[in-house]
């Protein structure tokens, strides 16, 4: 397994690993425990208009919105969805 780094500065990220990774976690999660995909591409274009979304991350909860997004049970702390 391909170790990841949790203490790398933005200038150190490899955006194309992050969501490569991103992408196989969701896909990896069994369709039941997924949000429909209408339900996710909802969630994403809310999540895009928050004031909260920097680089992926919800800076009021600390999420990978992506990640929340997929997640038939994840919930926004601000209930936007």
């Amino acid at each position: 397994m391909e170790r990841r780094c949790r203490r790398c500065l933005l200038e150190e990220f490899d955006e194309a690993a992050y969501i490569r990774t991103l992408k196989d976690h969701i896909e990896g999660t069994p369709r039941r425990e997924r949000a429909p995909e209408d339900v996710y591409a909802g969630r994403l274009e809310t999540c895009k208009a928050c004031d909260y979304l920097e680089a992926g991350t919800c800076t009021a909860c600390g999420c990978y919105v992506e990640l929340r997004a997929a997640s038939i049970r994840g919930r926004c702390p601000y209930k936007k969805w």
